[in-house]
């Protein structure tokens, strides 16, 4: 499993916004770009995500911007994550029905597969962008 740049750019984002925005002051993503030296323009289709996955929320006009829709201490980071690059199996069977040839019952590597889903899940489900937050503060 290999994290693209929209998922790590994703909880850039939402911890930037945890640290910098609330419900009565909302962040640019012109200050978050400039904050965490990323392209504004990829930020946009990013935040897109995020906003229909109902992490962010956005306020448009003058004084608009973003907040996070929830508290921090309530978003892990395998929220962030699947909002912006989908399931995060390492193989597809995992998660859905495939068709790869291979009878799962008697795949010689599913249980392994499955052993490092959990241990991935164990991690990105326990922690929180709080958790983060305070990490770096």
């Amino acid at each position: 499993m290999k994290i693209s740049t929209k998922g790590k750019y994703a909880l850039e984002i939402i911890v930037d916004l945890a640290m910098h925005s609330d419900e009565e002051h909302l962040e640019s993503l012109k200050n978050i770009a400039a904050r965490r030296a990323l392209s504004e323009k990829y930020l946009e289709r990013i935040i897109k995500a995020l906003k229909d996955a109902k992490l962010v929320r956005s306020v448009r006009g003058a004084y608009g911007g973003y907040c996070l829709a929830k508290s921090a201490d309530k978003m892990t980071v395998t929220e962030v994550l699947n909002a912006v690059e989908g399931e995060l199996a390492p193989v597809a069977c995992l998660t859905q029905e495939t068709d790869c040839g291979i009878d799962c019952d008697t795949c010689p590597t599913r249980d392994t597969w499955g052993q490092m889903w959990k241990q991935i899940l164990s991690v990105t489900d326990s922690v929180t962008i709080a958790d983060i937050v305070k990490e770096i503060t």
